[in-house]
């Protein structure tokens, strides 16, 4: 009856009152056609300690949406105008009375654990092996890396798997079942006796890790207010970095007490059962309520989010997006379709081009970068970047929603394009040579400064934006899949590429691709601030 009640209001409203200003806010989209195309992927940021470079890496998450003129360009383009014009909708939007800032609050707890396990094995895993008796074993050493990499390989699994169980059992109650392998991860990696057991425990992280890094972004987009969703998606990004900064900082009592890794690993059990339990009281996502057909939950969870006043607007927004859909949620093979799998490789593309701008190489050469500029501390070097990448996320945060998605991604690629120029110029210039180490230790903290504004929260917090609700959760976790598995692929031959090539002709080549991706972003990308999810799926899937 209520579903019924807010489709004939719908109805009612969409046939007097249309809003022709919203063609002017989705401009891109009335050029486009409806075939879209992608090339992106998520942010990732990090921070690194001597040669465990490759798993500081943020990711943060991140993609744009990505859309192409098809064979017919007039009549796709006024389809998509039209579609633009009846995707307004009817009710005008206010300002938020509810209380969302709590409940994403709790779901960042799983953003600073993705960090804080990132982060954690750095400064850890050189007393670890020793107490391990794997620094005097040479045969047990070639399992040292697995310490490291086992995360990236659980994270994998854990990334692809957390979709669907978002879509059975909803989101809060997908983050109490993460909350079971992060908790006994970290377990068994501060009591672990042998390699073995520390491997284990490192896999179970890393699985609940992946899980979060596809339902962190997810739910935090799904639950907030249309005015200030950029904020609150970016702010994930944010507490990524600061995870990664509190295992650098849990890291200083080591000097004193080899045996305090046990501490920190032990240290990230606290926030994974605050995570648990905080879900328990956290309103789960009106969208997904909403699509299992509990009409009179969802309304209670729109009132607590967003406020009373709004109840009717979120409603018709929800039932006009569903409106002609009797489809049940969408299979792994329905995101290969072809009336999903353009829209849906915007978030591999996306991934893929973040990968291949350089993050890990610059976190990975940024001590010994910062040690020729006559800085020989390893933490201060690091406490720097990290400084960089937590200031531009915040900036980023206040920007979002301001200066919109596209143009922050357009200018931190730019930036970063400039950065690696300086960079590869500082190690093979002659005229700069007496500049070397200051211009180096300058396009370090620039890079990571222009990552952090858009290349690091942006694909994150647009890919939930530009799915449409049925294949939302399975569509970001296939993304974020492909994240994992380029991260794990280009930090296994990295350093390889680098001894062939040379580390200035690496980094012009990130360059290179950084304009490459400024390039594909103007031209392609479609901004999506001020837009309800629901208003973003009906201009770009007319067919639901």
């Amino acid at each position: 009856m209520q579903a019924s009640t807010y489709a004939v209001k719908g109805g009612i409203g969409f046939g007097v009152q249309k809003r022709p200003t919203l063609l002017k806010g989705f401009g891109e989209f009335g050029r486009v056609s409806l075939g879209f195309q992608m090339t992106d992927r998520t942010a990732c940021c990090g921070l690194r300690l001597g040669s465990i470079a490759m798993e500081a890496e943020l990711t943060g998450a991140r993609l744009g949406a990505t859309f192409r003129s098809s064979a017919k360009p007039r009549s796709v383009k006024a389809q998509a105008s039209g579609d633009l014009e009846n995707a307004a909708s009817t009710v005008p939007q206010g300002k938020s009375s509810g209380t969302v800032l709590p409940y994403v609050g709790v779901a960042c707890l799983g953003a600073i654990l993705f960090g804080y396990h990132l982060g954690v094995v750095n400064g850890a895993l050189e007393y670890l092996a020793k107490d391990l008796g794997i620094a005097e074993n040479t045969v047990l050493q070639g399992k040292c890396r697995w310490v490291v990499s086992t995360l990236l390989a659980g994270a994998t699994v854990g990334s692809f798997t957390g979709g669907a169980l978002a879509d059975k059992f909803g989101r809060t109650r997908t983050f109490q079942l993460d909350a079971i392998p992060l908790t006994i991860g970290a377990f068994l990696c501060a009591t672990a006796q042998s390699v073995q057991a520390m491997i284990i425990g490192r896999l179970l992280a890393g699985i609940g890790i992946g899980v979060t890094s596809a339902i962190v972004p997810l739910y935090i987009s799904e639950i907030s207010p249309t005015e200030i969703r950029g904020a609150l998606g970016s702010v994930n990004q944010l507490f990524i970095c600061i995870g990664i900064l509190a295992a650098l900082v849990a890291g200083l009592p080591l000097a004193g007490n080899p045996i305090w890794w046990r501490t920190m690993f032990g240290i990230a059990i606290i926030p994974s059962i605050l995570l648990a339990l905080g879900m328990s009281f956290s309103p789960e996502s009106p969208r997904w309520l909403f699509q299992q057909g509990k009409i009179s939950e969802a309304e209670k969870s729109i009132r607590t989010l967003f406020g009373k006043e709004r109840v009717a607007e979120v409603m018709l927004d929800l039932t006009t997006a569903g409106q002609g859909s009797a489809e049940p949620e969408a299979g792994w093979f329905d995101l290969f379709s072809s009336r999903y799998w353009k829209i849906v490789s915007v978030g591999v593309a996306l991934f893929f081009f973040q990968q291949l701008a350089g993050i890990n190489a610059v976190v990975y050469y940024s001590t010994s970068v910062f040690r020729s500029a006559g800085i020989a501390s390893d933490v201060a070097a690091s406490a720097l970047v990290g400084a960089a990448n937590v200031f531009g996320t915040a900036v980023a945060s206040s920007l979002m929603d301001k200066q919109g998605r596209r143009s922050l991604l357009i200018t931190s690629f730019g930036g970063m394009a400039a950065s690696m120029l300086l960079l590869s110029l500082s190690f093979t210039w002659k005229a700069l040579a007496p500049y070397s180490g200051t211009l180096a230790v300058l396009g370090t903290v620039l890079y990571v400064l222009s990552f952090s504004l858009g290349a690091g929260p942006v694909p994150a917090l647009l890919l939930p934006e530009i799915f449409a609700s049925r294949i939302r959760a399975k569509a970001v976790s296939l993304s974020l899949g492909m994240h994992w598995i380029s991260n794990f692929v280009i930090g296994l031959y990295f350093l390889s590429v680098v001894n062939k090539f040379g580390i200035s002709s690496v980094y012009l080549g990130f360059s290179t691709i950084c304009l490459l991706a400024v390039l594909y972003i103007a031209g392609n990308v479609v901004e999506t601030k001020g837009r309800s999810l629901e208003e973003i799926e009906r201009a770009l899937n007319p067919t639901i």
